[in-house]
């Protein structure tokens, strides 16, 4: 039985007692990133190894974002649905009340994909993320759920 639920049995009436945390702060609730020495450095690719959430936070999700503007038109040239899709996810975070450095997690999806790409993406996770760099997973796929998409990004955000 968990320590943080007691019964207590009462002349047949059952009376539960629930553990209920205490207020955190913000500095409570802060994202722990982690790139052990031991490992590559992946900071000056845009992404994290590891990070932590801390105990007790909420944990939200973010469904991919594309590159559609707000009429759901698509540019064919790749950057430019890199800036958008990220742009859109900034809108995002905005709607459930986050900001970016509270993103742990981004995986993005890249239609095929190869390494003259990689500066796009590098320099628009930076210029959303700064030092605050989530984990992040590249997938290279043959195509998304739209044909013009070449780019979608989706997060894994921790509320305050």
């Amino acid at each position: 039985m968990s320590r943080a639920i007691k019964h207590l049995l009462i002349g047949g009436l059952i009376i539960m007692t629930i553990a209920v945390p205490t207020a955190s702060t913000a500095n409570d609730l802060k994202l722990t990133i982690v790139n052990p020495q031991t490992l590559y450095d992946p900071s000056p690719n845009g992404y994290s190894t590891a990070v932590i959430a801390p105990r007790g936070a909420r944990v939200a999700y973010i469904s991919g974002q594309g590159g559609q503007d707000s009429t759901g038109a698509l540019s064919p040239d790749f950057a430019i649905q890199v800036k958008q899709a990220y742009a859109n996810l900034r809108a995002a975070l905005e709607g459930v009340g986050a900001r970016p450095d509270q993103v742990a997690k981004l995986t993005v999806f890249v239609v095929d994909h190869d390494m003259s790409k990689l500066d796009v993406l590098t320099r628009n996770v930076k210029d959303m993320f700064g030092e605050a760099l989530p984990a992040q997973t590249l997938v290279p796929v043959p195509k998304l759920a739209i044909d013009p998409m070449l780019f979608e990004v989706e997060a894994t955000i921790i509320l305050e």
